[in-house]
Protein backbone atom coordinates (compact mmCIF):
# COMPACT_ATOMS: atom_id res chain seq x y z
CA UNK A 1 0.00 0.00 0.00
CA UNK A 2 1.27 3.25 -1.08
CA UNK A 3 2.17 5.72 2.03
CA UNK A 4 1.01 9.09 2.66
CA UNK A 5 2.19 11.70 -0.48
CA UNK A 6 5.57 13.78 0.43
CA UNK A 7 4.36 15.87 -2.01
CA UNK A 8 0.77 16.79 -3.26
CA UNK A 9 -0.42 19.96 -4.52
CA UNK A 10 -4.26 20.85 -4.90
CA UNK A 11 -5.97 23.01 -7.55
CA UNK A 12 -2.73 24.66 -8.53
CA UNK A 13 -3.31 27.82 -10.95
CA UNK A 14 -0.95 30.06 -12.68
CA UNK A 15 -1.47 32.61 -15.58
CA UNK A 16 1.00 34.44 -17.70
CA UNK A 17 -0.06 37.03 -19.73
CA UNK A 18 -1.81 35.84 -22.44
CA UNK A 19 -1.23 31.94 -21.27
CA UNK A 20 -3.42 29.99 -19.01
CA UNK A 21 -0.68 27.38 -17.61
CA UNK A 22 -2.20 25.64 -15.37
CA UNK A 23 -5.87 25.33 -14.46
CA UNK A 24 -6.65 23.74 -11.33
CA UNK A 25 -3.83 20.92 -11.25
CA UNK A 26 -3.97 18.09 -8.53
CA UNK A 27 -0.90 15.99 -8.31
CA UNK A 28 0.43 13.81 -5.70
CA UNK A 29 3.92 12.01 -5.30
CA UNK A 30 5.25 9.19 -3.26
CA UNK A 31 8.49 8.65 -1.14
CA UNK A 32 10.26 5.40 -3.08
CA UNK A 33 8.61 5.98 -6.41
CA UNK A 34 9.30 7.42 -9.84
CA UNK A 35 6.58 9.47 -10.98
CA UNK A 36 6.55 10.33 -14.87
CA UNK A 37 4.95 13.92 -15.90
CA UNK A 38 3.58 13.62 -19.24
CA UNK A 39 1.75 15.97 -21.57
CA UNK A 40 2.87 17.97 -24.73
CA UNK A 41 4.74 20.90 -25.00
CA UNK A 42 2.57 23.44 -23.50
CA UNK A 43 0.74 21.34 -21.25
CA UNK A 44 2.28 22.25 -18.49
CA UNK A 45 4.98 20.01 -17.13
CA UNK A 46 7.77 22.90 -16.71
CA UNK A 47 5.20 25.69 -15.21
CA UNK A 48 4.43 22.89 -12.76
CA UNK A 49 7.83 21.97 -11.84
CA UNK A 50 8.89 25.32 -11.35
CA UNK A 51 5.72 26.54 -8.90
CA UNK A 52 6.89 23.15 -6.56
CA UNK A 53 10.01 24.94 -6.71
CA UNK A 54 9.33 28.45 -5.74
CA UNK A 55 10.50 29.44 -9.49
CA UNK A 56 6.68 30.73 -10.49
CA UNK A 57 4.29 31.66 -7.53
CA UNK A 58 0.80 29.73 -8.06
CA UNK A 59 -1.72 32.42 -8.79
CA UNK A 60 -4.37 29.62 -6.39
CA UNK A 61 -4.19 26.35 -4.56
CA UNK A 62 -2.05 24.46 -2.30
CA UNK A 63 0.74 22.82 -1.92
CA UNK A 64 1.73 20.28 0.67
CA UNK A 65 5.17 18.87 1.76
CA UNK A 66 4.38 15.25 4.22
CA UNK A 67 1.07 16.51 5.29
CA UNK A 68 1.95 20.20 6.25
CA UNK A 69 0.52 22.91 3.92
CA UNK A 70 3.69 24.81 2.62
CA UNK A 71 4.59 28.05 0.44
CA UNK A 72 7.69 27.95 -1.20
CA UNK A 73 8.98 30.99 -1.87
CA UNK A 74 12.36 30.16 -3.87
CA UNK A 75 14.11 27.71 -5.00
CA UNK A 76 16.86 27.98 -1.96
CA UNK A 77 13.73 27.12 0.39
CA UNK A 78 12.94 24.29 -1.96
CA UNK A 79 16.59 23.07 -1.17
CA UNK A 80 16.11 23.59 2.34
CA UNK A 81 12.80 21.95 2.68
CA UNK A 82 14.33 18.54 0.90
CA UNK A 83 13.35 19.41 -2.76
CA UNK A 84 15.71 19.08 -5.57
CA UNK A 85 15.59 19.99 -8.89
CA UNK A 86 17.60 19.77 -12.18
CA UNK A 87 16.45 21.63 -15.23
CA UNK A 88 16.06 19.97 -18.95
CA UNK A 89 18.69 23.42 -19.49
CA UNK A 90 21.54 22.91 -17.96
CA UNK A 91 21.94 25.94 -15.40
CA UNK A 92 25.27 25.39 -13.99
CA UNK A 93 28.31 27.82 -14.21
CA UNK A 94 31.36 26.59 -16.39
CA UNK A 95 34.00 29.33 -15.51
CA UNK A 96 33.78 27.51 -11.99
CA UNK A 97 35.18 23.90 -10.84
CA UNK A 98 32.99 20.60 -10.69
CA UNK A 99 33.22 20.95 -7.27
CA UNK A 100 32.20 24.15 -6.86
CA UNK A 101 29.53 23.42 -8.70
CA UNK A 102 27.92 21.04 -7.02
CA UNK A 103 28.53 22.45 -3.76
CA UNK A 104 27.80 26.56 -4.38
CA UNK A 105 25.59 28.12 -2.12
CA UNK A 106 26.74 25.18 -0.05
CA UNK A 107 30.35 25.53 0.81
CA UNK A 108 31.70 24.05 4.01
CA UNK A 109 33.47 26.38 5.84
CA UNK A 110 36.04 26.61 8.48
CA UNK A 111 36.81 29.93 10.85
CA UNK A 112 34.57 31.72 8.39
CA UNK A 113 36.49 30.56 5.15
CA UNK A 114 35.53 28.24 2.52
CA UNK A 115 37.03 24.74 3.32
CA UNK A 116 38.06 24.24 -0.16
CA UNK A 117 39.78 20.48 0.71
CA UNK A 118 36.35 19.78 2.38
CA UNK A 119 34.66 20.78 -1.07
CA UNK A 120 36.57 18.76 -3.33
CA UNK A 121 36.09 15.78 -0.91
CA UNK A 122 32.61 16.27 -0.52
CA UNK A 123 32.25 16.53 -4.47
CA UNK A 124 34.37 13.69 -4.83
CA UNK A 125 32.12 11.63 -2.93
CA UNK A 126 28.61 12.94 -4.88
CA UNK A 127 30.50 12.16 -8.09
CA UNK A 128 31.86 8.93 -7.26
CA UNK A 129 27.73 8.28 -6.00
CA UNK A 130 26.94 8.40 -9.55
CA UNK A 131 29.88 5.98 -10.91
CA UNK A 132 30.91 8.98 -12.40
CA UNK A 133 35.22 9.05 -13.00
CA UNK A 134 35.61 13.07 -13.04
CA UNK A 135 38.45 14.91 -11.40
CA UNK A 136 36.21 17.06 -9.53
CA UNK A 137 39.13 19.85 -9.29
CA UNK A 138 38.98 20.52 -13.46
CA UNK A 139 36.92 23.61 -14.99
CA UNK A 140 33.27 22.86 -16.08
CA UNK A 141 33.51 24.51 -19.03
CA UNK A 142 35.97 21.61 -20.00
CA UNK A 143 33.04 18.97 -19.53
CA UNK A 144 30.77 17.56 -22.47
CA UNK A 145 27.53 18.56 -22.09
CA UNK A 146 26.33 15.10 -21.13
CA UNK A 147 29.07 15.24 -18.21
CA UNK A 148 27.44 18.98 -17.36
CA UNK A 149 24.46 17.20 -17.32
CA UNK A 150 25.63 14.48 -14.54
CA UNK A 151 27.40 17.26 -12.81
CA UNK A 152 23.89 18.75 -12.10
CA UNK A 153 22.40 15.78 -10.63
CA UNK A 154 25.44 15.32 -8.19
CA UNK A 155 24.58 18.40 -6.97
CA UNK A 156 21.25 17.42 -6.82
CA UNK A 157 21.52 14.42 -4.40
CA UNK A 158 24.22 16.01 -2.25
CA UNK A 159 21.38 18.05 -0.79
CA UNK A 160 20.06 14.58 0.65
CA UNK A 161 17.00 15.39 -0.99
CA UNK A 162 13.70 14.27 0.00
CA UNK A 163 11.93 14.90 -3.77
CA UNK A 164 14.55 14.75 -6.82
CA UNK A 165 12.95 16.61 -9.98
CA UNK A 166 14.29 15.59 -13.10
CA UNK A 167 13.48 17.83 -15.76
CA UNK A 168 15.00 16.14 -19.36
CA UNK A 169 17.58 14.81 -17.45
CA UNK A 170 18.37 12.44 -20.13
CA UNK A 171 18.14 14.72 -23.81
CA UNK A 172 22.03 15.27 -23.30
CA UNK A 173 23.08 11.69 -22.01
CA UNK A 174 24.45 8.82 -24.74
CA UNK A 175 23.17 5.28 -23.78
CA UNK A 176 25.63 4.16 -21.32
CA UNK A 177 24.83 7.37 -19.52
CA UNK A 178 21.82 6.88 -19.32
CA UNK A 179 21.67 3.56 -18.23
CA UNK A 180 24.41 4.77 -15.43
CA UNK A 181 21.86 7.17 -14.72
CA UNK A 182 18.91 4.53 -14.21
CA UNK A 183 20.80 2.87 -12.00
CA UNK A 184 21.23 5.74 -9.53
CA UNK A 185 17.62 6.38 -9.45
CA UNK A 186 17.08 3.42 -8.54
CA UNK A 187 19.73 3.49 -5.77
CA UNK A 188 17.88 6.83 -4.63
CA UNK A 189 14.12 5.13 -5.21
CA UNK A 190 15.45 2.07 -2.81
CA UNK A 191 16.00 4.73 0.06
CA UNK A 192 13.08 6.47 -0.10
CA UNK A 193 13.52 9.52 -2.61
CA UNK A 194 10.18 10.25 -4.30
CA UNK A 195 11.74 10.78 -7.78
CA UNK A 196 9.59 13.12 -10.57
CA UNK A 197 10.91 12.61 -13.93
CA UNK A 198 10.00 14.51 -16.87
CA UNK A 199 10.83 12.93 -20.09
CA UNK A 200 9.48 12.67 -23.80
CA UNK A 201 11.66 9.66 -24.72
CA UNK A 202 8.82 6.59 -23.86
CA UNK A 203 10.67 4.01 -23.68
CA UNK A 204 12.60 5.43 -20.76
CA UNK A 205 9.73 6.19 -18.77
CA UNK A 206 8.16 2.33 -19.54
CA UNK A 207 11.40 1.63 -18.38
CA UNK A 208 11.86 3.48 -14.95
CA UNK A 209 9.01 4.60 -13.53
CA UNK A 210 6.14 3.22 -11.42
CA UNK A 211 3.45 5.49 -11.90
CA UNK A 212 2.58 8.67 -14.50
CA UNK A 213 0.59 11.89 -14.15
CA UNK A 214 -0.55 13.12 -17.32
CA UNK A 215 -1.61 17.21 -18.20
CA UNK A 216 -3.30 18.37 -21.20
CA UNK A 217 -3.48 21.93 -21.87
CA UNK A 218 -2.90 23.15 -18.47
CA UNK A 219 -4.93 20.47 -16.61
CA UNK A 220 -5.10 17.14 -15.16
CA UNK A 221 -6.15 14.33 -17.56
CA UNK A 222 -5.47 11.50 -15.22
CA UNK A 223 -3.10 9.45 -13.21
CA UNK A 224 -1.74 5.81 -13.99
CA UNK A 225 0.05 3.23 -13.17
CA UNK A 226 2.71 2.82 -15.59
CA UNK A 227 2.07 -0.95 -16.63
CA UNK A 228 -1.70 -0.60 -17.24
CA UNK A 229 -1.58 2.17 -19.44
CA UNK A 230 -0.02 1.22 -23.10
CA UNK A 231 2.44 3.58 -25.26
CA UNK A 232 -0.69 4.40 -27.38
CA UNK A 233 -2.59 4.43 -25.01
CA UNK A 234 -0.57 7.66 -23.33
CA UNK A 235 -0.06 9.53 -26.27
CA UNK A 236 -3.81 9.30 -26.94
CA UNK A 237 -4.12 10.88 -23.52
CA UNK A 238 -1.75 13.86 -23.92
CA UNK A 239 -2.47 15.24 -27.51
CA UNK A 240 -6.35 14.08 -26.99
CA UNK A 241 -7.39 12.06 -30.21
CA UNK A 242 -5.78 8.75 -31.28
CA UNK A 243 -1.91 8.56 -32.31
CA UNK A 244 -1.28 9.22 -35.83
CA UNK A 245 2.44 10.38 -34.85
CA UNK A 246 4.36 9.54 -37.28
CA UNK A 247 2.78 6.08 -39.60
CA UNK A 248 3.56 6.25 -43.41
CA UNK A 249 6.04 9.48 -43.09
CA UNK A 250 9.04 7.25 -44.04
CA UNK A 251 7.35 6.93 -47.04
CA UNK A 252 6.48 9.99 -48.51
CA UNK A 253 9.45 11.94 -46.36
CA UNK A 254 12.43 10.15 -48.49
CA UNK A 255 11.20 11.17 -52.20
CA UNK A 256 14.06 11.25 -54.10
CA UNK A 257 15.68 14.11 -55.27
CA UNK A 258 16.27 13.24 -58.29
CA UNK A 259 12.27 13.51 -58.92
CA UNK A 260 12.58 17.28 -58.53
CA UNK A 261 14.36 17.38 -61.72
CA UNK A 262 18.56 16.31 -60.63
CA UNK A 263 19.75 19.77 -59.89
CA UNK A 264 23.04 19.64 -58.88
CA UNK A 265 24.49 20.22 -55.57
CA UNK A 266 23.39 23.27 -53.63
CA UNK A 267 26.85 22.78 -51.21
CA UNK A 268 29.46 20.84 -51.61
CA UNK A 269 32.15 20.55 -48.99
CA UNK A 270 35.28 19.24 -49.52
CA UNK A 271 38.47 18.38 -46.82
CA UNK A 272 36.45 20.58 -44.43
CA UNK A 273 38.03 20.57 -41.20
CA UNK A 274 38.78 22.46 -37.83
CA UNK A 275 41.61 21.56 -35.49
CA UNK A 276 40.36 19.90 -32.51
CA UNK A 277 36.92 20.09 -33.59
CA UNK A 278 36.37 17.56 -36.26
CA UNK A 279 38.68 16.03 -38.98
CA UNK A 280 38.79 16.99 -43.07
CA UNK A 281 35.45 15.87 -44.11
CA UNK A 282 33.42 15.70 -47.72
CA UNK A 283 29.75 16.38 -48.36
CA UNK A 284 27.65 17.33 -50.53
CA UNK A 285 23.61 18.37 -49.76
CA UNK A 286 21.48 18.57 -53.25
CA UNK A 287 17.71 20.56 -53.57
CA UNK A 288 15.24 18.54 -52.03
CA UNK A 289 17.88 16.42 -50.27
CA UNK A 290 17.89 15.40 -46.42
CA UNK A 291 21.07 14.48 -44.96
CA UNK A 292 21.05 13.56 -41.93
CA UNK A 293 24.32 12.99 -39.47
CA UNK A 294 24.44 10.24 -36.77
CA UNK A 295 27.15 10.00 -34.30
CA UNK A 296 27.45 9.62 -30.19
CA UNK A 297 27.41 12.38 -28.63
CA UNK A 298 30.69 14.16 -28.99
CA UNK A 299 31.38 12.44 -32.23
CA UNK A 300 31.97 15.87 -34.15
CA UNK A 301 27.84 16.42 -35.71
CA UNK A 302 27.57 19.65 -34.30
CA UNK A 303 31.29 20.76 -35.65
CA UNK A 304 30.55 19.55 -38.67
CA UNK A 305 27.44 21.63 -39.83
CA UNK A 306 28.93 25.11 -37.57
CA UNK A 307 31.45 25.09 -40.31
CA UNK A 308 29.61 24.98 -42.93
CA UNK A 309 27.22 28.15 -41.15
CA UNK A 310 30.53 30.00 -40.57
CA UNK A 311 29.55 29.63 -36.91
CA UNK A 312 33.34 28.62 -36.72
CA UNK A 313 36.00 28.93 -38.83
CA UNK A 314 37.60 25.93 -40.71
CA UNK A 315 41.37 26.05 -41.00
CA UNK A 316 41.18 23.83 -44.10
CA UNK A 317 38.57 22.92 -47.15
CA UNK A 318 36.99 24.53 -49.11
CA UNK A 319 33.20 24.71 -49.59
CA UNK A 320 31.05 25.45 -53.13
CA UNK A 321 27.60 27.18 -53.26
CA UNK A 322 25.88 26.44 -56.43
CA UNK A 323 29.43 25.19 -57.86
CA UNK A 324 31.36 28.42 -56.46
CA UNK A 325 33.95 28.52 -54.36
CA UNK A 326 32.94 30.64 -50.93
CA UNK A 327 34.29 31.64 -47.63
CA UNK A 328 32.01 31.11 -45.19
CA UNK A 329 33.40 33.52 -42.99
CA UNK A 330 30.67 34.14 -40.40
CA UNK A 331 26.78 33.29 -40.11
CA UNK A 332 25.88 36.42 -41.96
CA UNK A 333 27.91 35.31 -44.81
CA UNK A 334 26.36 32.03 -44.66
CA UNK A 335 22.69 33.91 -44.36
CA UNK A 336 23.74 35.83 -47.48
CA UNK A 337 24.54 32.40 -50.01
CA UNK A 338 20.70 30.84 -48.13
CA UNK A 339 21.87 28.83 -45.32
CA UNK A 340 20.10 29.16 -42.41
CA UNK A 341 21.20 26.93 -39.01
CA UNK A 342 19.01 25.79 -35.89
CA UNK A 343 21.15 25.21 -33.01
CA UNK A 344 20.69 22.55 -30.38
CA UNK A 345 21.49 24.87 -27.82
CA UNK A 346 18.26 27.51 -28.25
CA UNK A 347 18.44 28.71 -24.93
CA UNK A 348 22.13 30.49 -25.29
CA UNK A 349 22.53 30.27 -29.17
CA UNK A 350 19.09 30.59 -30.68
CA UNK A 351 16.10 32.39 -28.70
CA UNK A 352 16.02 35.42 -26.65
CA UNK A 353 14.19 34.91 -23.59
CA UNK A 354 13.31 38.67 -22.96
CA UNK A 355 11.91 39.45 -26.44
CA UNK A 356 8.38 38.74 -27.78
CA UNK A 357 7.55 35.66 -30.12
CA UNK A 358 7.51 38.25 -32.84
CA UNK A 359 10.84 40.23 -32.32
CA UNK A 360 12.48 36.57 -32.06
CA UNK A 361 10.74 35.48 -35.17
CA UNK A 362 12.11 38.27 -37.36
CA UNK A 363 15.30 38.63 -35.81
CA UNK A 364 17.15 37.12 -38.32
CA UNK A 365 15.31 38.71 -41.27
CA UNK A 366 16.46 42.05 -40.15
CA UNK A 367 20.16 40.84 -39.68
CA UNK A 368 20.33 39.95 -42.90
CA UNK A 369 19.03 43.37 -44.10
CA UNK A 370 20.97 45.12 -41.72
CA UNK A 371 19.76 46.91 -39.00
CA UNK A 372 19.95 50.73 -41.17
CA UNK A 373 16.91 49.37 -43.00
CA UNK A 374 14.80 48.18 -39.96
CA UNK A 375 11.26 46.14 -40.97
CA UNK A 376 8.21 47.94 -40.22
CA UNK A 377 6.17 47.09 -37.63
CA UNK A 378 3.08 46.33 -39.86
CA UNK A 379 5.45 43.95 -41.67
CA UNK A 380 6.92 41.90 -38.66
CA UNK A 381 3.06 41.53 -37.16
CA UNK A 382 1.92 40.02 -40.54
CA UNK A 383 4.84 37.65 -41.22
CA UNK A 384 4.85 36.65 -36.84
CA UNK A 385 1.27 36.38 -37.43
CA UNK A 386 1.67 33.88 -40.64
CA UNK A 387 3.92 31.95 -39.10
CA UNK A 388 2.69 31.23 -35.87
CA UNK A 389 -0.59 29.98 -37.85
CA UNK A 390 1.72 28.26 -40.32
CA UNK A 391 3.59 26.18 -37.55
CA UNK A 392 0.61 26.06 -34.69
CA UNK A 393 2.90 28.11 -32.29
CA UNK A 394 1.17 28.06 -29.11
CA UNK A 395 -0.41 30.55 -27.55
CA UNK A 396 -0.96 32.09 -31.13
CA UNK A 397 -0.09 35.88 -29.16
CA UNK A 398 2.61 37.15 -31.15
CA UNK A 399 3.48 39.59 -28.14
CA UNK A 400 4.21 36.53 -26.02
CA UNK A 401 7.48 36.59 -24.34
CA UNK A 402 9.25 33.54 -25.98
CA UNK A 403 10.73 32.43 -21.91
CA UNK A 404 6.99 31.80 -21.53
CA UNK A 405 6.45 29.36 -23.89
CA UNK A 406 7.10 25.77 -23.60
CA UNK A 407 10.39 23.86 -24.92
CA UNK A 408 8.34 22.53 -28.33
CA UNK A 409 6.62 26.02 -29.26
CA UNK A 410 10.51 27.43 -28.26
CA UNK A 411 11.55 25.04 -31.13
CA UNK A 412 9.13 26.14 -33.23
CA UNK A 413 9.61 29.91 -33.08
CA UNK A 414 13.26 29.17 -33.86
CA UNK A 415 12.29 27.16 -37.01
CA UNK A 416 9.95 30.04 -38.04
CA UNK A 417 13.09 32.55 -37.53
CA UNK A 418 15.06 30.49 -40.36
CA UNK A 419 12.08 30.02 -42.82
CA UNK A 420 11.27 33.53 -42.77
CA UNK A 421 14.20 34.24 -44.50
CA UNK A 422 13.54 31.52 -47.24
CA UNK A 423 16.94 29.78 -47.06
CA UNK A 424 17.89 26.85 -49.68
CA UNK A 425 19.79 24.98 -46.80
CA UNK A 426 18.45 24.46 -43.28
CA UNK A 427 20.86 23.21 -40.70
CA UNK A 428 19.03 21.68 -37.69
CA UNK A 429 20.70 20.46 -34.91
CA UNK A 430 18.50 18.23 -32.49
CA UNK A 431 15.11 19.93 -33.45
CA UNK A 432 13.02 17.61 -31.53
CA UNK A 433 15.21 16.75 -28.58
CA UNK A 434 13.38 17.28 -25.57
CA UNK A 435 9.99 17.83 -26.90
CA UNK A 436 7.17 15.90 -27.20
CA UNK A 437 5.69 13.30 -29.60
CA UNK A 438 3.21 15.63 -30.89
CA UNK A 439 5.79 18.54 -31.35
CA UNK A 440 8.01 15.66 -33.17
CA UNK A 441 5.46 15.00 -35.71
CA UNK A 442 4.90 18.07 -37.28
CA UNK A 443 8.44 19.18 -37.11
CA UNK A 444 9.39 15.94 -39.40
CA UNK A 445 6.09 16.45 -41.09
CA UNK A 446 7.25 19.99 -41.96
CA UNK A 447 10.98 18.88 -42.62
CA UNK A 448 9.64 16.34 -45.49
CA UNK A 449 7.42 19.02 -46.50
CA UNK A 450 10.06 21.48 -46.92
CA UNK A 451 12.35 18.94 -49.19
CA UNK A 452 9.58 18.44 -51.11
CA UNK A 453 9.33 21.57 -52.31
CA UNK A 454 13.23 21.76 -53.03
CA UNK A 455 14.83 22.89 -49.92
CA UNK A 456 18.37 21.05 -49.04
CA UNK A 457 18.45 19.74 -45.65
CA UNK A 458 21.41 18.60 -43.34
CA UNK A 459 19.41 16.81 -40.15
CA UNK A 460 21.45 16.16 -37.14
CA UNK A 461 19.73 13.38 -34.40
CA UNK A 462 20.64 11.77 -31.52
CA UNK A 463 17.70 9.26 -32.42
CA UNK A 464 18.72 7.20 -35.64
CA UNK A 465 15.17 6.38 -36.25
CA UNK A 466 14.23 9.55 -36.75
CA UNK A 467 17.78 10.24 -39.21
CA UNK A 468 16.51 7.04 -40.84
CA UNK A 469 12.66 8.30 -41.68
CA UNK A 470 13.92 11.37 -42.54
CA UNK A 471 17.29 11.40 -44.28
CA UNK A 472 18.06 10.24 -48.20
CA UNK A 473 21.56 9.47 -46.83
CA UNK A 474 23.34 9.30 -43.16
CA UNK A 475 27.17 10.82 -43.05
CA UNK A 476 28.34 8.50 -39.52
CA UNK A 477 30.82 10.28 -37.45
CA UNK A 478 32.87 8.91 -34.67
CA UNK A 479 35.71 10.86 -32.68
CA UNK A 480 35.20 13.87 -34.67
CA UNK A 481 35.99 11.79 -38.49
CA UNK A 482 33.32 10.92 -40.68
CA UNK A 483 33.39 7.61 -41.11
CA UNK A 484 30.98 6.49 -43.45
CA UNK A 485 28.10 8.02 -45.90
CA UNK A 486 25.42 5.49 -46.41
CA UNK A 487 22.41 5.52 -48.96
CA UNK A 488 18.90 5.58 -47.12
CA UNK A 489 17.54 3.41 -49.58
CA UNK A 490 15.36 1.02 -47.35
CA UNK A 491 17.60 -1.32 -46.17
CA UNK A 492 19.99 0.94 -43.88
CA UNK A 493 18.67 0.34 -40.12
CA UNK A 494 19.97 2.10 -36.70
CA UNK A 495 21.73 -1.60 -36.10
CA UNK A 496 24.35 -0.81 -38.98
CA UNK A 497 24.92 2.46 -38.25
CA UNK A 498 25.74 1.30 -34.72
CA UNK A 499 28.16 -0.98 -35.94
CA UNK A 500 29.56 1.70 -38.39
CA UNK A 501 30.16 3.63 -35.40
CA UNK A 502 31.70 0.62 -33.29
CA UNK A 503 34.16 -0.20 -36.23
CA UNK A 504 35.00 2.92 -37.65
CA UNK A 505 35.13 1.41 -40.89
CA UNK A 506 35.30 4.05 -43.57
CA UNK A 507 32.54 3.95 -46.24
Amino acid sequence: MLRQPVLEVHGIRKEFPGVLALDGVDFRLFPGEVHALMGENGAGKSTLIKVLTGVHESDGGRVLLAGRPTTITGPLQAQQAGVSTVYQEVNLCPNLSVAENILIGREPRRLGLIHWAEVRRRAARAVAALDLDLDVSMPLADCSIAVQQLVAIARAVDIDAKVLILDEPTSSLDRDEVAQLFAVMRRLRERGVAILFVSHFLDQIYEICDRMTILRNGRLEGEYLTSELSQRELVARMIGAELQGLEGLSDTARKQPADLGGAGPFLRATGLARRGAVEPYDLTVRPGEVVGLAGLLGSGRTEAARLLFGADQADAGTVRVDGEETALRNPRTAIGHGIAFCSENRKTEGLVGELTVRENIVLALQAARGWTRPLGRSIQDELAIRWIRTLDIRPNNPEALVRNLSGGNQQKVLLARWLITDPRLLILDEPTRGIDIGAKAEIQKLVAKLAGEGMAVLFISAELEEVLRLSHKVGVLRDHRMVAQLRNDGGLTPELIMETIASGAQG
